[in-house]
């Protein structure tokens, strides 16, 4: 069983823009998310949309940089 909780997207997308993403565009539905020496992130989730521990998991391995082995992302497994 994963330690990640579920998390609605637009507390997922609030965490992005925490750590240093911003929002630079929409196409249709999809949020295109900027961050100076990253490739751009499609964010393709609707607000009210629950992610649950899988997904976090991806978007946190993609599209933070662990420090320390600490993935950073705000909404990190409980401990």
């Amino acid at each position: 069983m994963s330690s990640w909780p579920s998390a609605k997207a637009r507390r997922v997308f609030a965490a992005l823009k925490r750590i240093g993403w911003r929002h630079d565009r929409t196409v249709g539905f999809h949020k295109i998310m900027k961050k100076d020496g990253w490739a751009d992130y499609p964010f393709s989730f609707h607000d009210s949309e629950e992610l649950g521990p899988a997904i976090l998991v991806k978007v946190s391995k993609t599209r933070t940089s662990p420090p320390s082995g600490d993935s950073g992302f705000p909404l990190g497994p409980r401990g």
